[in-house]
C-alpha cells in the first residue's frame, strides 16, 4: 500500500482532503483525475492518481488498471491520441471515458503501428507503448 510514483493506494482512514494536502493538490483535482463524483467516497485499496507526471504526460496506470474496465477521463484522452495517430476503431461520437472493446481494438492498431506482433499487439496497454503514445496530462486535468 501507499505511494507508487504518481499513484497512491488508499489505506484505512484516508480522505481525499488529507491526500490533497499530502500531495500538494486539491480535492477537486483528485476527483477529476480519478473520476470520483462524491469526494466522501473512496475505497480502501483504490488506486488513485495523486500527482501529475513531470513530463506533462499521463504516467502508465499499470496493465491491471485497464483490465479493471476503468471509467476515467484518461481513457477518453487516450482515445483522442489514438485517433490523432490514425489508430481508431471508434464509432460516431468519439472515444468514451469507459474502457471498452473499441479502445482495445484501437490500442491494438497502435501496437501494430509500433511494430508489435502477436501477444504484444493484443490491445492491452503496456508501459513502453503507453509512453510512446504520450497522452497529455494537461488536457485531461484542465
Amino acid at each position: 500500500m501507499g505511494t507508487e510514483g504518481a499513484y497512491y493506494i488508499v489505506e484505512t482512514g484516508d480522505t481525499l482532503y488529507e491526500l490533497a494536502q499530502r500531495f500538494g493538490t486539491t480535492v477537486e483535482q483528485l476527483q477529476a483525475w480519478n473520476n470520483i463524483p462524491d469526494p466522501n467516497k473512496i475505497k480502501v485499496g483504490q488506486r488513485l492518481i495523486v500527482r501529475q507526471d513531470q513530463s506533462g504526460y499521463i504516467p502508465f496506470p499499470g496493465a491491471g488498471w485497464f483490465k479493471s474496465q476503468p471509467n476515467s477521463p484518461i481513457i477518453s484522452m487516450m482515445g483522442v491520441r489514438l485517433i490523432e495517430e490514425g489508430c481508431s476503431e471508434y464509432g460516431p461520437g468519439g472515444p468514451p471515458s469507459q474502457w471498452n472493446p473499441q479502445h482495445r481494438d484501437s490500442y491494438a492498431m497502435w501496437q501494430r503501428k509500433l511494430g508489435y506482433r502477436g501477444t504484444d499487439a493484443d490491445g492491452w496497454p503496456g508501459e513502453k507503448s503507453w509512453t510512446k503514445l504520450r497522452v497529455p496530462s494537461s488536457e485531461v486535468y484542465a
